[in-house]
């Protein structure tokens, strides 16, 4: 309990930044350290500790390659400090994934991502009204809003709103209170989709459309959900925005795919190890704009098959409990017998039931990552702490419908390894092709 306690306030902390508010950032106080090393002990002293998904090895061999990655390229104390920054970006990845172990600690955390976004949003409707948010931060230059630290940016900020919106969406999904918990969690679904809007960030907003199209993919087909996606994406450019410049040859566009050009560039000339994590800047003078390119270039091949698989298998994870069949006890009418035969049906009725939240669950991150990846792929964001900490929320619920569902079956690395090389390597290729093809078009 108390590891879920500590660590559910480490990810206010990473998401609010209370310590980063202007009577709050000379205190002194290490409030995020404090929080995550309290968490990380007290899930040391519990006796539940989990290890059986894929993404525990891979995120610290990940790390290693990120450190390794310096430390090759002729600066072994970077390797030391790119550690010391990555981290807590582990240890909140474990204990976030060990302690959330039940459905209604699930909820607590796809909550507490909720609220604290929604109150972003509400500090950024200030700001466009008043000219400045409560934690001293005015908006940008163009008017639009942004937070503090790591959501300093109306990008980062306009990512986190993408990823919660799926979530306030299937929390209103559960009514309650004479239909006020719905009202409550649609509230907050509408704050944050007005909080995209005053980010104004494009890769926020085509993101809104690739959850859409995912949502109706997996409820519609593919026709359903390319049509819908598209006509969204046409109401989206009428509305005054950002998304009316969207051009291959826009200065902003073209400056992205300059950068892209130059992260494949120094792909090829380091492809191991890459160029060294956080050198992209010293080889162009614009970030990477895109979280694979980033991972290429800076940790080459090797580092990217382990980020690639990484995320991959998030994805895999979510889509494996949508497609699998209902397990065995499920149906109601399993179990029935001349004895106990009440006792049996309610015990499937309560795993139906289950069965059900589980896969709404599932269908909601798995849009929630599509969000993510849908902004990340505008954005050099492959080391952000956001990633993992909703990769933790998505494991733990792999293993908590596993633990309750052992039909599902569990994922290896081992075996699957020479599937995240393959799919890595197309995943090169066809960037560099579209690469290529966007080149030719600017």
């Amino acid at each position: 309990m108390l590891q879920f306690l500590f660590i559910a306030l480490y990810l206010v902390l990473v998401l609010v930044r209370p310590q980063e508010y202007p009577q709050m950032v000379d205190s002194g106080v290490p409030l995020l350290p404090l929080a995550l090393v309290s968490a990380l002990l007290a899930w040391l002293a519990s006796t539940r500790k989990r290890f059986d998904e894929p993404q525990y090895l891979l995120l610290p061999l990940f790390m290693l390659a990120t450190c390794l990655s310096i430390a090759f390229n002729g600066w072994p104390g970077g390797a030391v400090e790119q550690f010391s920054l990555f981290l807590p970006s582990l240890v909140g990845f474990v204990v976030l994934a060990n302690a959330t172990s039940s459905p209604r600690r699930m909820l607590v955390v796809l909550a507490l991502f909720t609220a604290c976004a929604a109150l972003l949003a509400v500090h950024g409707m200030e700001q466009a009204t008043v000219g400045d948010g409560w934690t001293g931060m005015p908006l940008v230059d163009d008017g639009r809003i942004q937070y503090v630290g790591i959501f300093s940016d109306p990008n980062d900020l306009g990512m986190l709103f993408v990823i919660c919106v799926p979530m306030a969406l299937y929390l209103s999904s559960r009514g309650g209170l004479l239909g006020l918990r719905r009202l409550f969690w649609l509230g907050l679904a509408g704050l944050l989709l007005h909080g995209i809007y005053l980010t104004n960030s494009r890769g926020a907003m085509l993101a809104l459309v690739a959850m859409a199209g995912a949502y109706l993919w997996l409820r519609r087909g593919p026709l359903t959900a390319m049509v819908l996606a598209g006509g969204c994406l046409l109401v989206m450019r009428m509305v005054p925005s950002r998304l009316d410049q969207l051009d291959v040859g826009e200065q902003s566009a073209s400056g992205r795919v300059d950068a892209w050009y130059e992260g494949m560039q120094m792909f090829i000339a380091n492809p191991v190890y890459g160029v060294g994590t956080g050198r992209f800047t010293e080889y162009h003078h614009l970030t990477a704009h895109n979280s694979l390119i980033l991972v290429l270039a800076e940790n080459g091949f090797v580092g990217f098959v382990l980020w690639f698989a990484f995320l991959g298998y998030c994805f895999w994870m979510m889509a494996r409990i949508l497609r699998h069949p209902a397990p065995a006890g499920v149906d109601a009418d399993a179990g029935m017998g001349e004895e106990g035969g009440d006792a049996a049906v309610d015990a499937a009725a309560g795993l139906q039931l289950q069965w059900q939240r589980d896969r709404a669950i599932a269908c909601t991150l798995l849009v929630s990552l599509v969000g993510f990846a849908a902004t990340a792929f505008f954005l050099s964001r492959s080391y952000v702490i956001l990633l993992y900490l909703l990769a933790a929320v998505v494991v733990a619920h792999s293993s908590g419908v596993r633990e309750r569902f052992p039909s599902i079956p569990a994922f290896s690395l081992g075996r699957d390894l020479p599937r995240w090389l393959m799919l890595s390597a197309l995943a090169t290729v066809l960037f560099y092709l579209v690469l290529k093809i966007l080149l030719a078009m600017s």
